[in-house]
């Protein structure tokens, strides 16, 4: 039967695994899956500070058994419940009063170091708690460790809002009590400890939403930590976070940029969970079209569009559904499927420019380049893309009107200061054309020809006159 057994600095009136204010226990299909290719049927297993439910049930079912320790007395008291009947205990207290001598064939730390103390913890730094976690492992043990990364994406897309509202679990501590910042720094810390790293997962969108964990961000894979900081951000942010992701990976900093880092050891797929990067070459290819739009090749524009719409007129239905461009990888010559994507209830031409109208809407939202004047809307977008492939897009087939502006707060400037521009450039051409108006109108032969003129339409006016009066 598992026990709680109290070691000293426990909470009794909070929460980690329901918290009010603060962070939520460690979860993700990420986490799950590397737990699933990390653990081996004989091993005994330390699982430090707050992960999901799901999670240590996992653990426990796959293991020869399982301690936990968290701090929080509810929770300890909520997980010797639900691993009633498993070989091991749930040890309620902060890291520094553990004082038992176990040792474990792998210790899950995925959560990071900072909830392994209470507020009444003021001398343990991140150094001292990796140490005391080091005394637990066995010999060859292997520690999976989790670390939130202080200067990631999320800094380039919300302002930092507990820098003026600290959370409740953001207590005073030691000065020194700090982190390695970095991913290269936390890498070297650990390797000075003895720590043998065998592999850093850049983690995808959150240390405590893990859901993906890549080893390298490039391609598809940079797609796929896009959409999971997309979906994560889908209010108002600084910057749109899909193009913040994949830009960053283009210049080779999305790993430096992720929300956190697993650091571990062992032989371990790449790609964690295994299937979030589709296998294969290629490119997503609305990235393609964006690119050629950036530099104004409409001839690639309209040529890959002929050749996505033919294509996709080919597929069956449950296929054809969900390949929009921002859901369909890019071969050389051939497309194929990124992954599951919302369906569009639509058949035939209808179908074809739902996908249409739906790049057209994410290239505005995205704020993206365009070699045709600024302020065009999605109606007019889809239509002239339409075009490319030789459908007519009639009113019906249009979207509803809609305005769509850039997602992010620096694309909308950018957005105003290319119509600012354009206008500008508009405001000199009538100028000139006024002036060169002026100069026409000023002119010798304009002044003959207009005398010349001037008494024929006279006459031409007053036999219309006539013409009339002699047809009543």
């Amino acid at each position: 039967m598992t026990r709680s057994i109290l070691v000293g600095g426990e909470m009794l009136g909070w929460s980690d695994l329901h918290p009010v204010d603060a962070l939520s226990a460690a979860g993700g299909a990420a986490a799950g899956a590397l737990l699933a290719a990390a653990l081996r049927p004989g091993d005994s297993v330390l699982v430090a500070g707050p992960h999901k439910l799901s999670l240590i049930t996992d653990i426990a079912s796959g293991v020869a058994s399982v301690d936990v320790l968290v701090r929080s007395a509810p929770d300890a008291e909520e997980i010797a419940g639900l691993l009633d009947g498993t070989k091991g205990q749930v040890i309620c207290g902060s890291l520094d009063r553990l004082t038992s001598d176990d040792v474990y064939d792998v210790v899950v730390a995925l959560d990071g170091l900072d909830r392994l103390v209470g507020p009444d913890t003021a001398n343990l730094t991140w150094s001292g708690a990796l140490a005391r976690l080091q005394t637990r492992l066995a010999p060859s043990g292997r520690l999976l460790l989790g670390a939130a990364n202080p200067f990631g994406v999320e800094r380039f897309l919300q302002p930092p809002i507990s820098a003026a509202l600290p959370r409740n679990e953001d207590w005073a501590r030691d000065l020194d009590d700090t982190a390695p910042t970095g991913r290269t720094s936390l890498v070297s810390t650990l390797e000075a400890a003895g720590l043998d790293i065998s592999r850093t997962y850049a983690v995808f969108p959150s240390l405590v939403e893990a859901d993906v964990a890549l080893a390298s961000v490039d391609h598809l894979g940079a797609v796929t930590a896009a959409r999971a900081i997309a979906k994560r951000n889908s209010g108002p942010t600084l910057m749109d976070p899909y193009r913040l992701v994949v830009d960053a990976a283009a210049a080779g900093l999305a790993v430096e940029l992720a929300p956190a880092w697993y650091v571990v050891s062992g032989d371990l797929p790449d790609v964690l969970p295994a299937t979030a990067v589709p296998a294969g070459a290629g490119v997503l290819l609305e990235e393609h079209l964006l690119a050629a739009l950036k530099v104004d090749d409409q001839a690639v524009v309209r040529r890959t569009i002929t050749e996505y719409v033919n294509w996709l007129v080919a597929q069956d239905h449950p296929t054809a559904a969900i390949a929009a461009p921002d859901n369909v990888i890019l071969d050389g010559t051939s497309y194929r499927l990124f992954g599951d994507g919302d369906p569009v209830d639509a058949h035939g031409e209808a179908l074809v420019v739902a996908h249409l109208a739906r790049f057209a809407r994410r290239s505005l939202e995205g704020g993206s380049r365009q070699p045709w004047p600024a302020g065009g809307d999605v109606r007019e977008l889809t239509a002239r893309l339409g075009s490319m492939a030789g459908i007519t897009v009639t009113g019906e087939l249009l979207p509803a009107p809609e305005l769509v502006r850039p997602l992010g707060s620096a694309e909308q400037l950018a957005t105003v200061a290319r119509l600012a521009e354009e206008l500008a450039e508009a405001n000199a051409r009538a100028i000139l054309f006024e002036g060169l108006l002026s100069g026409i109108r000023r002119s010798r032969p304009y002044r003959v020809g207009h005398a010349v003129l001037n008494p024929a339409r006279v006459i031409v006016r007053r036999a219309r006159r006539m013409l009339r009066k002699v047809v009543r």
